[in-house]
């Protein structure tokens, strides 16, 4: 599987795999509601924008110059739709944290 700051690629994938890359793009937490377990072969386009920011981040662009956006061209959440027939919706449902409350130091051995 590999993504980009506009597409997303993968052969034998699973919604997991989907739903992590997806969560790593929008930097928010997407939940898969779909009961889909078969693995199958994805390739979505999108234009970049601000709601696509863990693609955006400093650091992360491909090297070079940017690729101008298109302002006609579709958002993540239109081409997810489109293109595979899935639909990405806002909502609230409990999600598994980590919460760390103390740190020590190990102990010499």
């Amino acid at each position: 599987m590999t993504m980009s700051p506009r597409s997303l690629d993968g052969t034998a994938i699973t919604m997991g795999q989907v739903t992590t890359s997806l969560s790593q793009t929008l930097q928010r937490t997407v939940v898969d509601k779909t009961g889909y377990t078969a693995t199958f072969d994805v390739h979505v386009e999108w234009t970049a924008d601000q709601s696509t920011p863990g693609l955006m981040a400093p650091g992360l662009a491909p090297p070079g110059p940017a690729a101008p956006d298109d302002p006609n061209g579709r958002s993540i959440f239109t081409a997810i739709q489109e293109q595979l027939g899935l639909k990405l919706e806002s909502a609230r449902a409990p999600v598994e944290i980590l919460v760390i409350d103390r740190l020590e130091r190990p102990s010499e051995n």
